[in-house]
């Protein structure tokens, strides 16, 4: 066998009987870990920053990257949705409000309580020690693909069925809006 033959076959080989597979998981694997450092960047850096318009600009990040996760999760409605409602409204109304609001004077801040550093890493590991033990027990299994996202068929359950949760959405808008106006009630006077 001369080394023509060997290239093929093995390329053959490749393309037949799951070798592409196993690469394909590979990537979708690192694909999925890619959005998820995504979420977990933009929430830490919502978390820490120091600027009101960076938490904000953080956690725009962090739900991109959940939308990402549920394009990924072959729902690209929930993830149009989140784009629509969180991202292109809740941050940008946030945002506005922060720009609209007066700048605030430096404030001198005490030391932080004996307790809130330990108190937040105990509550803190319990919760992440719960989450992990619910999933270890959880059995999940694949559930079939019903409907392919019919867009007419999600209008007509958002409206019937589901409309609670289409009136919810709404609240969290209006809830957004009157936080903001909260926010920049006093304007730009300095």
């Amino acid at each position: 066998m001369n080394t023509t033959d060997q290239i093929s076959s093995g390329i053959l080989g490749i393309l037949t009987t799951d070798g592409l597979g196993g690469f394909a998981d590979e990537a979708a694997g690192i694909i999925f870990l890619m959005m998820l450092a995504t979420t977990l960047i933009g929430g830490i850096i919502a978390f820490n920053a120091r600027q009101l318009i960076h938490a904000v600009q953080g956690l725009a990040v962090c739900f991109i990257g959940v939308a990402a996760i549920y394009y990924y999760l072959n729902s690209p409605f929930l993830a149009m949705m989140q784009m629509l409602i969180y991202v292109g409204a809740v941050c940008i109304t946030i945002s506005f409000a922060i720009l609209l609001a007066a700048p605030e004077e430096d404030k001198k801040q005490g030391p932080p309580s004996v307790l809130s550093g330990p108190f937040g890493i105990i509550t803190a590991g319990m919760i992440a020690f719960a989450m992990v033990s619910l999933a270890l027990k959880t059995e999940f299994t694949i559930m079939p693909k019903v409907n392919m996202g019919d867009m007419k068929l999600i209008g007509s359950k958002l409206l019937t069925t589901y409309s609670m949760v289409f009136e919810l959405v709404s609240i969290v808008l209006l809830i957004a809006i009157i936080g903001s106006l909260v926010i920049g009630r006093k304007g730009r006077s300095k």
